[in-house]
């Protein structure tokens, strides 16, 4: 065991993306950062990562992880019913002009997922790190596994070897989704690869080194041929509660 406390290791993710009305993004991160972090620990989730998208003035970006799909559904009907989302939700609410943007994940491989120690979280108004993290959302098509097997086994070994190593690759999880009350996004069939750095120019280095590395073209190319869309970068600022940074 950690002297920090032991490790989170989520089997079950959600990244959850949230586009808000103009301007009070820094409104509902207060209040998230305040109310709603280890409140919903207690249900037997924990919070994994809060960000700014600073691509998009208005888009909250979040992670949170669950033991597997029963606790998921115990816990968020324990948090959503309970009274610290009656209390705080519908100022939550308030500050949301669509909160159904959710993909809901799982590790690619043994050994993929993320790992958190929620000792290690900073008090409530810790101010932001300066830290980057970068997301990286590939999409296929549904039901063929060709192109997470590129990505676990093309992919990853040039990303480790030009920089740093992924904090966690995460793929689609095909359960059922058991609580209805929030959607996720159905038909999908994803890799997320996400990372943190330094700062940005640390992540375009990566991306450079990644191009430069002799097998970097190659695989970029067989993955580009398996995919259904172009890989949406999500370039992210965490909050001063994440624990991903």
């Amino acid at each position: 065991m950690s002297p920090t406390g032991p490790a989170d290791r989520p089997a079950v993710v959600e990244l959850r993306q949230y586009t808000l009305r103009p301007g009070r993004r820094d409104e509902l991160i207060d209040l998230f950062d305040r109310e709603f972090v280890e409140t919903q620990e207690a249900t037997g989730m924990v919070v994994l990562g809060q960000f700014r998208d600073l691509d998009d003035p208005d888009r909250f970006v979040w992670l949170r992880g669950f033991p597997d799909m029963a606790v998921r559904h115990r816990a968020l009907t324990d948090f959503y019913g309970g009274p610290v989302w009656a209390e705080h939700g519908p100022r939550a609410n308030a500050t949301m002009a669509d909160s159904d943007d959710v993909l809901l994940l799982r590790p690619l491989s043994a050994g993929s997922g993320l790992a958190v120690r929620r000792s290690e979280r900073p008090r409530t108004g810790a101010p932001a790190p300066d830290r980057f993290v970068a997301a990286t959302v590939w999409s296929f098509p549904p039901g063929r596994p060709d192109g997470g097997a590129l990505v676990r086994d093309g992919l990853l070994p040039v990303l480790r070897e030009a920089g740093p190593a992924p904090l966690a690759v995460l793929t689609t999880e095909t359960a059922h989704n058991t609580f209805a009350r929030l959607p996720v996004r159905t038909g999908e069939n994803v890799v997320v690869v996400l990372t943190s750095y330094p700062d940005e120019s640390a992540h375009r280095r990566h991306l450079a080194e990644v191009l430069a590395h002799p097998r970097g073209e190659a695989v970029l190319a067989e993955i580009g041929k398996e995919q259904v869309a172009a890989p949406h970068a999500l370039r992210l600022a965490p909050t001063g509660r994440s624990l991903v940074r």
